[in-house]
């Protein structure tokens, strides 16, 4: 599949990964349990359209999946395939649309920034596209309780729950066939949670997107298509 930045109707309809195995466990040192998982060193494809939700221990590789996907590392043995094509292969501004149009990612670590204010932060992604319209990213703000009290104040100043919750909705802020959240409620209370699985359950089934989400302990209240051990 050729992706560009011109052609917008192209769709992932799988992902593919073949054999692999992070460097740093493929001598099976490091992690000699990992034959025990559903993914590593396995054949395992996810689907467009799905939910999964990946169990994984303190260790076991969650968030470099994620970056493995989404083309930030490539410090892993075998190959990640975008319907039947290896990541390693595309080139970098199809990369570059590949990540503005069809996979969206959460980092564990959020990644926003926190000397600009909360709208700040969320207009950066929905720029690049125009995919929600200001009152579309207002409406998400108050669906998970974030008022006009916080919403022009710098990112800094918030609890980490309200900054995982900003970091959510930045994340929507553009089409998508996969939605990778590493760990994305991890700091909130159950109120925030279904909330948050709402809203992400929401946008996932009207994209008809797969959702992946990585979890060790709090995990959004979507019933996964398949609960998946890394």
């Amino acid at each position: 599949m050729n992706f560009n930045l011109s052609n917008k109707s192209k769709t992932i309809g799988c992902i593919t990964l073949k054999k692999v195995i992070p460097d740093v466990f493929a001598d099976g040192t490091a992690r000699p349990l990992h034959d025990a998982s559903d993914i590593w060193n396995r054949d395992f494809t996810f689907n467009r359209g799905e939910m999964y939700r990946i169990q994984a221990a303190s260790g076991g590789g969650k968030s470099s999946l994620c970056a493995f996907i989404y083309g930030l590392r490539h410090d892993y043995h075998g190959s990640i395939e975008f319907d039947g094509e290896d990541i390693r292969n595309i080139k970098s501004d199809s990369l570059a649309a590949t990540r503005t149009y069809n996979i969206a990612y959460l980092p564990q670590e959020l990644a926003l920034f926190h000397e600009l204010t909360v709208v700040e932060n969320i207009e950066i992604k929905n720029s690049l596209t125009n995919f929600k319209t200001p009152g579309q990213i207002k409406d998400m703000l108050g669906l998970l309780g974030l008022g006009e009290d916080v919403i022009n104040r710098n990112v800094s100043t918030l609890s980490i729950g309200q900054q995982q919750r900003v970091a959510i909705i930045r994340s929507l802020c553009q089409p998508f066939d996969f939605l990778l959240l590493d760990e994305p409620v991890s700091h909130l209370d159950e109120k925030n949670n279904i909330a948050a699985s709402n809203l992400i359950e929401s946008e996932a089934n009207s994209a008809g997107a797969a959702v992946i989400t990585t979890s060790v302990g709090n995990h959004l209240l979507i019933n996964p298509t398949k609960i998946v051990r890394l």
